[in-house]
């Protein structure tokens, strides 16, 4: 993961200041995950907050840039940029997330896992589009993120925990035979 310069900070940090006050209420993560996305929504920034350089990049792929951690470790901040044909594999969280999509759309399959952990069903999928914000938290996280479009999308992500200290949000890659919702 790559740490990104910011065009300005006057947006990111009033970001970070709401996203601290959400944070500090010391909620569940279903509810930390909500008043996160309240705050993302109210202080959405701009595409404009990313330099040109991260937009660059290979058909098919996707580039996570840090944006921020929290002295305390409590959450992190990532923009994610989303080349056409960009797609990630089925995973989980190991925390809450919340995101906002800066630019373009970002799709998501949403999955849930058979009591004996051997299949996937896919129960949903949505188009996340620009402007918009979501939230989630473990467990019942499972899902695909993909760009099916012929335009770059970004979006910011905001996890709760330092992603400096444990690698990545992901918790766990699901490699099974997937069914669609009957």
């Amino acid at each position: 993961m790559n740490t990104l310069a910011v065009r300005s900070t006057v947006e990111l940090d009033e970001l970070i200041t709401a996203v601290r006050g959400a944070v500090a209420r010391e909620a569940g993560w279903r509810d930390t995950a909500s008043y996160v996305a309240e705050a993302l929504h109210e202080h959405l920034p701009p595409p404009e907050l990313l330099t040109a350089g991260p937009l660059v990049g290979e058909r098919g792929t996707s580039s996570s840039h840090r944006l921020h951690v929290e002295p305390d470790g409590s959450f992190s901040m990532v923009a994610i940029v989303w080349r056409p044909g960009a797609l990630t594999r089925v995973h989980d969280h190991v925390t809450w997330c919340v995101f906002g999509v800066l630019a373009g759309v970002e799709h998501e399959d949403l999955y849930e896992l058979s009591e004996d952990g051997t299949t996937l069903t896919e129960v949903g999928s949505k188009a996340n589009r620009t402007g918009e914000v979501s939230g989630f938290a473990p467990p019942g996280d499972i899902h695909r993120v993909r760009n099916i479009s012929d335009d770059t999308a970004i979006s910011l992500h905001i996890y709760g925990t330092d992603l400096r200290r444990v690698g990545s949000s992901v918790r766990r890659f699901y490699d099974l035979p997937t069914e669609a919702t009957k």
